[in-house]
C-alpha cells in the first residue's frame, strides 16, 4: 500500500501555498464543507503577501464619493492595457470593497478617517484616493487576519513542504507528492481538487523585491500537468526598489511614499516624471515609471549608485514616522539612511508577475479538471501592467472564489486513484542528484540563470537580446541533468535549490519565449525594436503549452467587452470632447 512506503494524508481540497490567495481559498473551502489541507515552502505566516506594503485597492468611496467599481473597473483596464480578463476586472471591482468589510469584520485594524470609517490612499494609476492601508504593512495585517481565521476554520496544516509533482487520474487531479524539508521524508497528499496559490516567480531575476520562496513553482507544477500559461510576457518592474548598499539591493520601497507625497528627483535634482508624465508625474503606472528611471539613468542623470532619489522629507518627521514607519526602519537599518531628513535613492526592482496560469474568470479553474489556481500564480487581472493595491483585492476576490469552487467540485466527486508506481518514480528522481558525483553546482546554475535574465530579458528588450537569452536557458536546461548535490536530506540546501532551479528554467523559457513572440511594446514589454502597440497583439492573449514536454506558444482570442461596459470608456472621451 501507498501509505506503507510514504506518509500520506487525504483532503477532499487541498490549498498549495499559505500567502493570502491561499489562506482566502482555504477558508471558503473550509466553510464550503471540505476537508482541507494547507501546503507551504515556509512557516505558516511568512509568505511575501507582507510585502503588499501601500494597501488593498477598493472602491468605497470613504475619502472621494465619486468613486465606485466603474471607475476601478476603468483604471484598471486602461493600466493592463485592454489585455486583461475584462470578466476578472469587473468582479475584482464589483467584490473588492466587500472583501475589505470581510476583513475589518475578522478584526483587520485599517487606518481610520476622523469618523471612524477606513482611510484610504492615492496610488499611481488610480483615479481617485482607493487603497485601503495599515500605515505601510497592510499586506502584513491582511495575512495576520487571514492566518488566525484559517487556523479556526479546523484546516490541517503542513508547513516546510516542498511539492515536485502534481498527481493525475485520467487527465485530473488527484493529488500531490513532494518532501518535508527539514529532514527529506517524502510525503503524497491525496485530494479531489488543488488549489494552487504560491505566488509569483521574482527569484528568477537577479534584482528582486521577492524573497527566497517566488521561484515559480506552482507555475511549473501547473504546466507540468497540462495547464495553459498565459502572458508570460509581463513581468512588471516596480520603480522604486532600494539599490544601496549591495546587500539590499531590490528590497520594495512601497508605492505608498509616492502616494503619501514623496517626490522622484534625478541627480541633478530634477522632478523627471513631468517629462514622461506631465498629467500624472510621481504617480504614474509602475510601466511607465521604472521606464523613465532606467532611461534617466542611461543618460546620466543618475545617483552614484545607479538610481534615481526618492524624497518626502518636505513631510516632516512626525507624519512620515506615523504613515511609513516600515520605510522609516527599513532605510535606518539597513542604509543608514534617515528618510525624514535624507532622500532615498531608489531603482527598478522585479516585484510581480502578471503573467501565469490560465484561469477561468468566475471560478479560477485551469483547463486541467479539479485544478484550480488563484493570486499573483493565476494570469487575467491585470494584463499588460497591474496596478498597485489589486494585488491584494485580486487574491482576496479570487482566493475566496477558487475555494468556493473547489468545495462545488469536491462535492460533486469522487478522489482519484494515486498510481504508486509514479510516486516511485519521482521519489528516484528526487533522489538522483545524491547519487551524481563531480556534476553541476545548483547554486551557480541558478546565479547564472538569474544573471541571464537580468542581462536578456530585462526593462528593456530586443530580438537579439531575447534569442541570446533563450539559448542561454536552453544551454543551462542541458546543464541542469548534471547537477549533484552532496550530504544527505537532512538540512540540505543544495537538495533544495535544484528543484527550485528547475521550476526556474520551465518559467524563464515560458517568459522568454512569450517577449520574443510579442513584437511589440505593451504595458510591461518594452521591445525597442517594436517601440509600438501592434493593433493585432492587442486582440489576443499569448498562451504556453506544454507539448510533449517542449514549450510551445499560441494566441487565443480576447473576447470582447459587452456593451454595457464598453460604453463606459466611450462615455469617458465623450466628456473628453466635451471638456476640450
Amino acid at each position: 500500500m501507498l501509505s506503507d512506503m510514504y506518509e500520506t494524508h487525504a483532503y477532499d481540497v487541498l490549498v498549495v501555498g499559505a500567502g493570502g490567495s491561499g489562506l482566502r481559498a482555504a477558508i471558503a473551502a473550509a466553510e464550503g464543507g471540505a476537508s482541507v489541507g494547507l501546503v507551504c515552502k515556509s512557516l505558516l505566516g511568512k509568505a511575501h503577501t507582507v510585502m503588499a506594503e501601500g494597501g488593498v485597492a477598493a472602491a468605497l468611496g470613504n475619502v472621494d464619493p465619486e468613486d465606485d467599481w466603474r471607475v476601478h473597473f476603468k483604471d484598471t483596464m486602461r493600466g493592463g492595457q485592454f489585455i486583461n480578463n475584462w470578466r476578472m476586472v469587473e468582479l475584482l471591482a464589483k467584490e473588492a470593497p466587500e472583501r475589505v468589510d470581510e476583513l475589518e469584520r475578522w478584526g483587520a485594524l485599517f487606518d481610520r478617517m476622523p469618523d471612524g470609517r477606513i482611510n484610504q490612499r492615492p496610488f499611481g494609476a488610480h483615479t481617485y484616493r482607493r487603497l485601503c492601508h495599515v500605515g505601510d504593512r497592510t499586506g502584513l495585517e491582511l495575512i495576520r487576519t487571514l492566518q488566525y481565521k484559517a487556523i479556526h476554520c479546523g484546516i490541517g496544516v503542513h508547513m516546510e513542504v516542498t511539492l515536485t509533482r502534481l498527481l493525475l487520474d485520467d487527465g485530473r487531479a488527484a493529488g500531490a507528492f513532494g518532501y518535508y524539508r527539514e529532514d527529506g521524508r517524502f510525503v503524497v497528499f491525496k485530494a479531489k481538487v488543488i488549489v494552487l496559490a504560491t505566488g509569483g516567480f521574482g527569484r528568477v531575476y537577479n534584482v528582486t523585491s521577492n524573497s527566497w520562496e517566488c521561484t515559480g513553482d506552482g507555475i511549473a507544477l501547473a504546466y507540468e500537468a497540462g495547464a495553459q500559461l498565459m502572458d508570460m510576457e509581463m513581468v512588471q518592474f516596480h520603480p522604486t526598489g532600494m539599490v544601496w548598499p549591495p546587500g539590499v539591493r531590490g528590497i520594495l520601497v512601497t508605492e505608498a511614499v509616492r502616494g503619501d507625497g514623496g517626490i522622484l528627483l534625478n541627480a541633478k535634482g530634477e522632478r523627471f516624471m513631468e517629462r514622461y508624465d506631465p498629467v500624472k508625474k510621481d504617480l504614474s503606472s509602475r510601466d511607465v515609471t521604472s521606464r523613465a528611471i532606467f532611461l534617466e539613468v542611461q543618460a546620466g542623470r543618475g545617483t552614484p549608485h545607479e538610481g534615481v532619489y526618492l524624497d518626502i522629507t518636505h513631510r516632516g518627521p512626525e507624519f512620515i514616522k506615523k504613515r511609513l514607519p516600515g520605510m522609516y526602519h527599513q532605510f535606518l537599518r539597513l542604509a543608514d539612511v534617515d528618510i525624514t531628513k535624507q532622500p532615498m535613492e531608489v531603482g527598478p526592482t522585479i516585484h510581480y508577475a502578471m503573467g501565469g496560469v490560465r484561469v477561468a474568470a468566475e471560478t479560477a479553474a485551469t483547463n486541467v479538471p479539479g485544478l484550480y489556481a488563484a493570486g499573483e500564480l493565476a494570469c487575467g487581472v491585470h494584463g499588460a501592467n497591474r496596478l498597485g493595491g489589486n494585488a491584494l483585492a485580486d487574491l482576496l476576490v479570487f482566493g475566496k472564489r477558487a475555494g468556493e469552487a473547489a468545495a462545488a467540485y469536491a462535492r460533486d466527486g469522487s478522489a482519484g486513484r494515486i498510481d504508486e508506481h509514479e510516486c516511485d518514480v519521482e521519489a528516484a528522481r528526487l533522489l538522483a542528484p545524491f547519487e551524481r558525483e563531480g556534476g553541476e553546482n545548483p547554486y551557480v546554475l541558478q546565479e547564472e540563470l538569474q544573471s541571464a535574465m537580468g542581462d536578456h530579458c530585462g526593462i528593456r528588450r530586443n530580438e537579439l537580446q531575447l534569442s541570446a537569452g533563450l539559448g542561454r536557458v536552453q544551454e543551462l536546461r542541458e546543464r541542469s541533468k548534471r547537477v549533484s548535490v552532496r550530504g544527505s536530506r537532512l538540512f540540505n540546501a543544495g537538495w533544495h535549490t535544484t528543484f527550485d532551479f528547475g521550476n526556474m528554467l520551465t518559467v524563464c523559457e515560458a517568459i522568454v519565449r512569450c517577449a520574443i513572440e510579442r513584437r511589440e511594446s505593451r504595458g510591461a514589454q518594452w521591445r525597442e525594436d517594436y517601440p509600438n502597440k501592434d493593433e493585432a497583439l492587442g486582440k489576443v492573449n499569448l498562451i504556453a503549452y506544454n507539448d510533449g514536454g517542449q514549450i510551445h506558444v499560441t494566441t487565443a482570442p480576447i473576447l470582447a467587452m459587452p456593451a454595457e461596459l464598453a460604453s463606459l470608456f466611450e462615455e469617458e472621451a465623450a466628456d473628453v470632447g466635451r471638456r476640450a
